[in-house]
């Protein structure tokens, strides 16, 4: 298993920016082949101090290895997810990928 956490901060000045982040995701990077679990959603508010607050989206993808993983980084959607709306919308962005 090889999972691909992504961390997104959106661009303040364009209010929408994480509901349309979060569409696009769906809409660019769930059909990629090879994807065993797929979630993006809204930071979720929490009173605990030791939870980040400061991100707008997160999204968790799931592939059955990192070949697969290296695979769905150079797909078609995926390059047009980063390139139509991520580079748009996104002021930072933090990955951990792990397996």
């Amino acid at each position: 298993m090889f999972s691909h956490l992504v961390i997104f901060w959106t661009d303040p000045a364009q209010p929408g920016a994480a509901d349309e982040l979060v569409a696009a995701a769906q809409r660019y990077l769930a059909p990629i082949p090879g994807i065993q679990h797929f979630h993006v959603g809204r930071m979720v508010a929490s009173p605990r101090a030791v939870v980040d607050q400061t991100y707008q989206v997160a999204l968790n993808v799931i592939f059955p290895d990192k070949a697969t993983h290296d695979a769905y980084q150079v797909h078609p959607l995926h390059v047009e997810f980063v390139e139509k709306v991520f580079r748009r919308v996104c002021r930072r962005v933090l990955v951990y990928d792990f397996a």
